[in-house]
């Protein structure tokens, strides 16, 4: 990995981000055009395969094997600045950093990630890691959440979703199936909680059905339309807000364990800059993931405005649709590659079972195989646990190309037997 030089301030293309999307439109590019002049600007030394993370939480999967040294991902010849951006100023094709250094370029692709907002729920940062309370959202915290479920004897275990947009919006729900197949296992009675703030166990009522059947299964209650907003660790209390006929109402609720989800938003810096839209997101033309303002700016991964759940398997199949949109930029021409919304969710229902959830844009079921998606699979366990890390390494972020399967498919309205 090659290292800014003092004179080097403006590039052809920069990426903001090198993360699952940033890495791999670098190295995607660089195959296309090994002559090109491309600049990533990260502050992190370490890349992590956060799909895994869920794993690592449900005693599945070992942490230190989601982190890699950011040199090895990475292609050589790309130049790594590793700070901070604060601020963007696209009417001028530059961009600040936190040291007070100027970025300048012809193209930006912005593939800056979603931002956690630990800080919105009272007492949470103060409680996470300690008195039972994790998250499987944070690198350092997911071993926390199998020690807790190993030390777990019995009582109250909830888990939360927030409101709005989140990365992976099926990972709260896996926290609990993980946990509850490991008490199960012990036979250790609890009273299991999903309090979210949405109206539905999932945004595609396709699979929410069978998500209600897990969760019956495993005799868990979900407590809709209520959002976290404290957290007293010390005291083990969790304070959730409803709306009843407009007035807000809060409710305390004692637990033994607590998994949270923080609410999450587009970083800052782009939130205060006018690439955002109304609602804070990089305001992209959904299909061609170019800027609708700013003709030589593309956004890919959670930062963007489409509509579609934020995962990594959205990425995966916007990264051709982006990448040749900017080579055909690069040479003066109109981006026509079209992206479809596809975005993928492994619902891990138990350490053995996982239901693949796979739909585009409108909720259009839209799998991969022909088969019911909504019943849980061993075969998609050995996908999430075993093929996904590889394909992440060595094919997604390595730029290599691999054909999509995914296509829309028609499945009778009658639910199948649901086995967690």
């Amino acid at each position: 990995m090659a290292t800014l030089p003092d004179v080097t301030r403006q590039h052809t293309v920069l990426i903001i981000g090198a993360g699952t999307a940033g890495a791999a439109v670098a190295s995607r590019l660089r195959r296309a055009r090994p002559d090109l002049d491309i600049a990533i600007v990260d502050p992190s030394p370490f890349h992590y395969y956060q799909p895994a993370w869920t794993l690592v939480g449900g005693g599945q999967y070992s942490h230190e094997k989601t982190e890699r040294r950011m040199a090895s991902i990475l292609p050589a010849d790309v130049v790594h600045i590793q700070d901070r951006v604060a601020a963007l100023m696209p009417d001028r094709n530059s961009l600040v950093l936190e040291d007070g250094g100027h970025l300048n370029y012809e193209f930006l692709v912005v593939a800056a990630g979603i931002q956690l907002n630990w800080n919105a729920i009272e007492g949470l940062p103060d409680a996470l890691g300690k008195h039972g309370v994790s998250s499987n959202y944070r690198y350092d915290l997911a071993p926390y959440t199998w020690e807790c479920v190993q030390n777990f004897t019995g009582g109250v275990a909830l888990f939360t979703q927030p409101s709005g947009q989140i990365k992976c919006a099926g990972a709260p729900q896996k926290a609990l199936y993980l946990t509850a197949d490991a008490l199960r296992k012990r036979t250790i009675r609890t009273d299991l909680r999903f309090y979210t703030a949405g109206a539905a166990m999932f945004g595609v009522p396709f699979y929410s059905k069978a998500l209600e059947a897990v969760m019956a299964a495993y005799g868990a209650q979900a407590c809709l339309g209520r959002e976290l907003v404290a957290v007293d660790g010390p005291k083990k209390i969790a304070v959730f807000e409803t709306l009843v006929d407009g007035l807000k109402h809060s409710e305390e609720i004692s637990f033994d364990f607590l998994h949270v989800v923080p609410p999450q938003s587009a970083p800052d810096f782009i939130r205060d800059s006018t690439l955002a839209d109304k609602a804070g997101w990089l305001d992209v033309d959904k299909f061609t993931l170019r800027h609708v303002r700013h003709a030589n700016v593309f956004g890919i991964g959670d930062c963007t405005s489409t509509p579609n759940s934020k995962t990594a398997a959205a990425v995966k199949s916007q990264l051709p649709i982006l990448v040749g949109n900017l080579l055909e930029a690069l040479a003066g021409q109109a981006p026509n590659a079209r992206y479809d919304g596809y975005a993928a969710c492994p619902l891990t229902t138990s350490a053995g079972r996982v239901l693949l959830a796979e739909f585009s844009y409108s909720g259009v079921i839209t799998p991969s195989l022909p088969l019911d998606p909504r019943v849980p699979r061993r075969l998609y366990w050995w996908l999430k646990k075993s093929f996904l890390p590889f394909f992440y390494w060595n094919i997604l972020l390595k730029g290599r190309k691999l054909a999509s399967f995914h296509r829309k498919r028609a499945f009778p309205d009658a639910l199948p037997g649901i086995q967690p």
